[in-house]
């Protein structure tokens, strides 16, 4: 039972280590580079293996991602189990990562893929929030916009907050455009208490230099 909860442990501190993304990121652009102009095609295959294989059987995912069984036999699994219904790129791919023990990287490192090859097609995910949710209409029209604005392809991501009363906050990157009715208000509400505490302020020293003095 404790050799089961260290393993876990372990998987998980993994995933949260700030490096492994950038380890991810390393594995991403190869098995791109090795895709060429079958990117899309073969993350889609990689997509279904997370969902359909991993996350549709449990104990699988461990023998495959843990430290539970070796790499030679780790690699055993794939060619016995994953290469006769899978194609010979991504199963190649899963050897790589078996041999170097990064299999339990392989959620991070679809993420890392998409984005990569969206990037590399000239796309980008745009994060939006808004109020209420945004028509179809006016969802077309943004992405047009954001398109022309920032020179690529935009690929909207949106979400409703309520609390943001009206307007829009917009995230690209790590860049963040807020043009929300909340944000504006509490603007405006700065602004007036500085000019009240300006007026103030002149009053005070209008008292206490008096003219003549």
């Amino acid at each position: 039972m404790a050799n089961n909860e260290e393993l876990q442990t372990d998987v998980k501190s993994v995933l949260e280590d700030p490096s492994a993304t950038a380890v991810a990121r390393i594995y991403a652009d190869a098995f791109l580079d090795a895709c060429g102009d079958d990117a899309d095609d073969a993350l889609e295959e990689f997509g279904s293996f997370l969902v359909d294989v991993l996350a549709a059987n449990p104990d699988f995912d461990r023998l495959l991602t843990s430290g539970i069984i070796n790499r030679d036999d780790k690699i055993k699994l794939i060619d016995n189990v994953i290469a006769p219904a899978g194609s010979e790129l991504f199963t190649s791919f899963l050897r790589v990562l078996a041999r170097h023990d990064r299999l339990e990287l392989l959620p991070v490192i679809l993420g890392e893929s998409r984005f990569r090859h969206e990037e590399r097609s000239g796309r980008r995910r745009v994060q939006v929030r808004s109020a209420v949710a945004l028509s179809e209409s006016v969802q077309n029209q943004l992405q047009q916009q954001l398109s022309q604005r920032f020179g690529f392809e935009a690929i909207l991501e949106t979400s409703d907050d309520p609390k943001l009363i009206g307007g829009l906050v917009i995230q690209v990157g790590d860049t963040v455009y807020d043009a929300s009715l909340k944000t504006r208000i509490s603007q405006l509400r700065d602004r007036l208490r500085q000019r009240s505490l300006h007026e103030v302020q002149s009053g005070r020293d209008r008292f206490s230099h008096p003219e003549g003095d």
